[in-house]
């Protein structure tokens, strides 16, 4: 598949499993979970057709990792970014020490003054690297990088989560944890 046809298709099921699911007549069930049957058919009838194979493909090469299959490969996620109200049933886990979080430079203003909240979405994104943090922040601008202290915010009672593609949720940052590093 061409890159192109990749990062469309891929942006079609961000859209659908994250934000609105209800457009292709769509419900998530527990876990964010879709019959992968009911998305192609849905995804055909909405003039977007789509192939089992592609699909496969789009799982398997997205660079972040946004979707996963079940075991048994008949059900589909997104695994992390939903506006929509959904029970991603994920575990509490105990997170690195230091955590990421990367932004477009306009936005750090705001969190220093309120810290990094979720807004629409259902938790906070961090990552466990560097790298990754400044690839987020810089899609919409220059980046900035936050180092989060997620061993004490974890000791103070705050609860962190770790989604199948890696990425580390929590549901806010308050300001005392942030840091911005130099990179």
């Amino acid at each position: 598949m061409n890159p192109s046809r990749l990062i469309k298709i891929s942006r079609y099921l961000s859209k659908h499993l994250r934000h609105q699911p209800e457009r292709l007549g769509l419900t998530l069930a527990a876990g964010g979970w879709v019959e992968v049957d009911k998305l192609l058919a849905a995804c055909n009838e909405n003039q977007f057709p789509l192939t089992r194979a592609e699909l496969e493909e789009v799982v398997a090469k997205n660079d972040k990792q946004r979707f996963s299959f079940d075991e048994t490969k008949t059900l589909i996620r997104a695994n992390q970014g939903h506006s929509v109200e959904v029970d991603l049933q994920l575990k509490a886990q105990i997170p690195p020490d230091i955590l990421y979080h990367g932004t477009p430079k306009q936005t750090v203003p705001l969190i220093f003054e309120s810290g990094l909240k979720k807004m629409a979405r259902h938790h906070v994104h961090l990552s466990s690297d560097i790298a990754t943090a400044i690839k987020v922040g810089a899609r919409r601008g220059y980046p900035v990088v936050f180092a989060i202290d997620a061993a004490t915010m974890q000791k103070e009672g705050f609860i962190f989560y770790c989604s199948d593609n890696g990425v580390w949720l929590v549901d806010s940052v308050p300001t005392q944890y942030l840091k911005p590093i130099p990179f």
